[in-house]
């Protein structure tokens, strides 16, 4: 992919080294021993309700109180940690690749006669907080429509290329459009209407509107990858192969295979392989909105 020398997007933000701090394991079974104690009295009541506001409190803003209780170390969050020049390449990559998102969201926006808002993407180690709650890297990228930013660790392309045997950078490339997709959905009222019509469904029909939601922001990233394509020549030979590769890696019958499980198709959420390989190529090959509606597909998608 052709991206060193791009415009990088002003909408990077940067928490890694600033996540959540760990440091009161050894102090943890202690701590919870007191719990009964303190609640036999209205005294140790008031003083337990204290000390969890002082906590979530203190987690708010950056300060890691039960270490400090607790004479724990502490992880300093206030000072992002400098990366090595390998992950200053990835940085830079991310922030080019979110500004072409941008660019090709713009112009598809103003077709419709609409302004499009740009999200944030937000850098993280290990674990991060969001307005959708906290979560760990294990989740891999997402995007939280409660904040409207998307969030990375960069340690996942490292897992796209090794654990799930999908590398490129077209592939990583991939990853960060499928989720601005989801960005594009909220914008477009189509996650609200997923949420509502998923209301008072069962487990299995909640998971099959997911997956032709999740379907739909890879056909979105297929616009994008449409885009950036034919308008902007960014694709070297061989990059296609790597996005669907991704998309192949992290079908839900393939990850439930390698998790040593038998396929369950009542559970998928994002869709099989040959769904989530046909439906970004629908929206690379076509680089029309319209081509992108899972909603309207038949059964079999």
């Amino acid at each position: 992919m052709r991206w060193k020398g791009g415009r990088q997007s002003n909408n990077i933000e940067d928490r890694r080294g600033m996540g959540p701090a760990v440091g009161v394991g050894a102090a943890a079974p202690a701590l919870l021993r007191l719990v009964p104690m303190l609640l036999r009295t209205k005294v140790g009541r008031i003083v337990l309700i204290g000390g969890v506001v002082l906590v979530i409190g203190g987690q708010l803003l950056g300060v890691d109180v039960l270490s400090l209780l607790v004479g724990g170390p502490s992880v300093d969050r206030s000072t992002p940690v400098q990366p090595g020049v390998e992950e200053q390449e990835a940085t830079q990559f991310v922030s080019v690749v979110l500004a072409d998102t941008e660019d090709t969201w713009h112009a598809h926006f103003a077709s419709l006669g609409r302004a499009y808002q740009e999200p944030r993407l937000v850098l993280f180690t290990d674990s991060v907080n969001s307005a959708c709650g906290y979560a760990s890297a294990a989740v891999g990228p997402f995007y939280c429509p409660g904040d409207r930013k998307l969030y990375l660790d960069l340690a996942f392309f490292n897992d796209l290329e090794r654990r799930h045997g999908a590398p490129g950078d077209f592939a990583q490339a991939y990853v960060i459009a499928h989720e601005v997709g989801h960005h594009v959905q909220t914008l477009l009222g189509i996650s609200d209407r997923v949420r509502a019509a998923g209301k008072g469904r069962s487990k299995s029909e909640v998971n099959a509107l997911s997956v032709r939601q999740e379907l739909q922001a890879d056909c979105f990233a297929g616009l994008w990858g449409h885009a950036a394509n034919r308008e902007r020549e960014l694709l070297d030979p061989g990059d296609l192969e790597e996005a669907l590769g991704a998309a192949t890696a992290i079908g839900d019958d393939r990850l439930q295979r390698e998790a040593g499980g038998r396929v369950v198709p009542d559970s998928f959420t994002h869709g099989t392989s040959a769904q989530r390989v046909r439906w970004f190529r629908a929206g690379f090959e076509s680089g029309e909105l319209a081509a992108c509606d899972t909603f309207a597909a038949g059964v079999d998608l």
